[in-house]
Parts: structure tokens; sequence; C-alpha cells
């Protein structure tokens, strides 16, 4: 069973904060599944963390251009949104194999959509709308999942 850290982020600067502590425990070819429904905070987590990262340029939801690649604190980095698929196999259809290279840090939001053939996460982030505030429950899949949250937990 993955290890697990559960926080209550009371808005979206709590939000922001989280992306931001994750950014420097990044590593190439990280995979993280942002998961949680409309609205919980997936997109302002991933902007914050590549801000976090010295993005300077416009953080876009993926949305409708599927994936946004960024090139920030010397990682290359793919943040995804898989919300408009139907089918699981329009993630082979789209060429997203291509940034399961080892070296790109994969950030995924609806990671679902393309079950059973989107490789397992190292980290998976679940969103989930609490009230007027949010909960994040991070769970470690991998090693390298397990050490991030443990950094992340030893930073809070």
């Amino acid at each position: 069973m993955p290890s697990t850290l559960t926080r209550t982020l009371a808005d979206d600067a709590a939000t922001a904060a989280l992306g931001a502590a994750i950014a420097p425990l990044l590593v190439p070819g990280l995979s993280i599944h942002l998961c949680g429904p409309l609205g919980a905070g997936k997109t302002t987590l991933v902007r914050a963390l590549l801000r976090a990262l010295g993005e300077r340029g416009r953080v876009r939801s993926p949305t409708f251009t599927l994936v946004e690649p960024y090139s920030a604190g010397g990682l290359a980095l793919a943040h995804l949104d898989l919300y408009r698929f139907e089918h699981a196999s329009e993630w082979v259809e789209a060429g997203f194999d291509d940034y399961l290279d080892g070296t790109t840090v994969m950030l995924v939001e609806w990671p679902e959509r393309a079950a059973p053939l989107l490789p397992p996460p190292d980290l998976r982030v679940e969103l989930a709308i609490d009230g007027d505030a949010r909960r994040a429950t991070l769970a470690g899949c991998s090693a390298r999942g397990m050490a991030l949250l443990e950094a992340l937990d030893g930073s809070a």
C-alpha cells in the first residue's frame, strides 16, 4: 500500500503553496496523476508548480490542446489534460507515449480517462472540494513518489 499525506487547503493560495512545495522535489521522468472533480484545483496546483520552477510565460490549461510542454527549472515537463478523452485508445492515437521517455516530468489531469494504457504514476494527487476548502491526498505509488512524499512531509 502506498504511503499517503493529506493536507487541508483553505484557498487557492494554499493550493498554490502545495504546488510550489512539490516543484523543487521533481526529478526527470517523474509521473504525477492529478485527480478530482472540475474546480478542485488541479490546474491551479500545476500553474504554481511551474511558476516555482521559474516558468514566466503563460501557463494555460491544456483542456483543449490536450498537452502543454514546458522547460523550466532544468526539467522538461508535459502538462496533459485528458478530460476530453472518450476512449483510452486516444492516449496512443495522440502520441502521448512519446512523453514516456524517462526524462519528461508528466503532470496528468484526468488520468483515469486513459486507463489502463497510461502507466501508473509515481505520485497520485487527489484533490477534493471540502466545504469552502479543498483536501489534497497525496499517495506515493513508487519508490520515487514515496521519497517525494517523505521530503514534502519533512518540509512542512
